[in-house]
């Protein structure tokens, strides 16, 4: 069934980890995920593909030799693979962010 509306307030919230929970609706081969990130998010690394704006909050995200600081209606847009790997820290109480990405069918690329 196609979603012409996604309405996030009628979806619950699943914890991922500690400090980061989600919202999501897959579709036609892409995941549009309403994401809460809080300083108590464990550190990790990621490869995944990730476009999207944040909706609220600050958040620094590395990269191997640099970063850069990602603030409320900051598109921002981290290309899939091991050169692109990424890092987020949360630099303010709590980060929402809305992503759309591409479903992978590979576990070992598990979305967190």
């Amino acid at each position: 069934m196609i979603h012409y509306k996604i309405d996030f307030d009628k979806l619950e919230w699943y914890e991922k980890a500690k400090g980061i929970r989600d919202k999501c609706v897959d579709q036609n081969g892409i995941r549009s995920r309403l994401v809460e990130y809080t300083k108590e998010m464990p550190p990790h690394w990621c490869t995944k593909a990730h476009y999207g704006i944040i909706l609220s909050g600050k958040m620094r995200v590395r990269f191997p030799g640099k970063s850069h600081i990602y603030e409320e209606g900051d598109c921002l847009y981290l290309p899939p693979g091991d050169t692109h790997t990424h890092e987020a820290i949360i630099l303010s109480d709590m980060v929402r962010v809305f992503f759309i990405e591409p479903l992978v069918s590979s576990n070992n690329n598990k979305q967190i």
